[in-house]
């Protein structure tokens, strides 16, 4: 815009300085000459028309050759911000239920438990209740937990209770009197989701028997007997190794190693090896090798955790690893019960 009107400006000056210059040759043209005054109007109004298409010819020119405005670059719109709510937005309902609920509703579960215990070294007086220990050590509160030593007719009306167990914990360990019926009232109580943890170091004796159909479904068989030698035998031979070091059952909420340290208490029979067999679903989780997970196992897990198989004798194991362990036993089946009840 302001490079046209300067253009403008110059052709008008030009214009005017040649009509000044007309007017004053006027009298020139008069000078010497017979020709009459409308003569020489005559000459000045030709060459006012010729200077005149002269500017006009220029004019065009130059606005022809005038360069083409530049377009101003439109300036894009900012988007308008909106102010900031302070207000928190309205909840979200979910669209469906939680699949678990969190740890500490488990924890609380947990810890108001309906627990039934059946721990038959109470009689032997120079052993530790290492059970019974890590019963004190769970910390149950709310539920009911019932003790019944080595009282086998106690076990027998419990089991027949009304009571809701959530977990039972059968640990056999002096003697080998958890047999027959016993078994049938157990298996009843896993079929109706109860967590189990037994201690059984006698399977060679009634594998064939009435627990028969809990191997079956929990998936482990009976592989052979485990056996001491009276005449000698190395106690490093009895070290128990864990298949899976990061397993809960070692490591919630207690950090175990590996039963590497025996302290033999029992002579004669050590327990049992487990193999797997062809159904369910379970687990080894400890052996004689450490790199033999099918086969020559004296711990096993299975039914989604809920039940955990023990072939070994519990004082045959130092005391600081013997006692977490079993809490975590605990822990770990009572877990997967609850998990199983949602």
């Amino acid at each position: 815009m302001r490079r046209g009107k300067t253009n403008h400006k110059k052709i008008f000056l030009l214009f005017t300085v040649l009509v000044v210059m007309l007017a004053c040759s006027a009298p020139q043209l008069n000078t010497g000459s017979d020709q009459s005054d409308g003569m020489q109007e005559t000459v000045m109004a030709i060459r006012l028309q010729g200077t005149l298409e002269a500017l006009q010819k220029a004019t065009a020119e130059a606005e022809k050759n005038k360069p083409e405005e530049a377009k101003p670059t439109p300036t894009p719109e900012q988007p308008t911000q909106p102010a900031p709510s302070l207000e928190s937005p309205p909840p979200v309902p979910p669209t469906e239920e939680p699949t678990a609920e969190p740890t500490q509703d488990i924890a609380q579960k947990i810890r108001a438990a309906n627990v039934l215990v059946f721990e038959d070294i109470r009689g032997y007086y120079d052993l530790d209740t290492r059970v019974h220990s890590a019963v004190q050590n769970m910390r149950f509160s709310g539920g009911r937990v019932v003790e019944v030593g080595d009282a086998l007719g106690h076990l027998m009306e419990q089991l027949n209770s009304s009571t809701r167990w959530d977990l039972i914990v059968i640990s056999a360990e002096a003697r080998n009197a958890v047999r027959g019926e016993f078994w049938d009232l157990i298996m009843n109580q896993v079929d109706n989701g109860v967590a189990l943890v037994a201690e059984v170091w006698y399977l060679d004796e009634i594998a064939n028997g009435r627990i028969a159909p809990l191997l079956g479904k929990c998936g482990v068989s009976f592989q052979a007997d485990w056996w001491r030698d009276p005449a000698g035998y190395d106690q490093l031979d009895y070290s128990i190794f864990w298949l899976d070091q990061y397993h809960e059952v070692f490591s919630y909420p207690n950090q175990v190693g590996a039963l590497t340290t025996p302290n033999i208490y029992w002579e004669g029979d050590a327990g049992d090896l487990l193999r797997l067999g062809s159904g369910g679903d379970a687990i080894l989780l400890a052996g004689k090798h450490p790199d033999q997970k099918s086969s020559n196992g004296v711990l096993a897990t299975c039914m989604g955790g809920r039940v955990i198989l023990q072939t070994y004798a519990t004082h045959d194991y130092r005391r600081d690893h013997i006692v977490p362990l079993w809490e975590n036993f605990m822990y770990y089946t009572l877990s997967n019960h609850f998990k199983l009840s949602q």
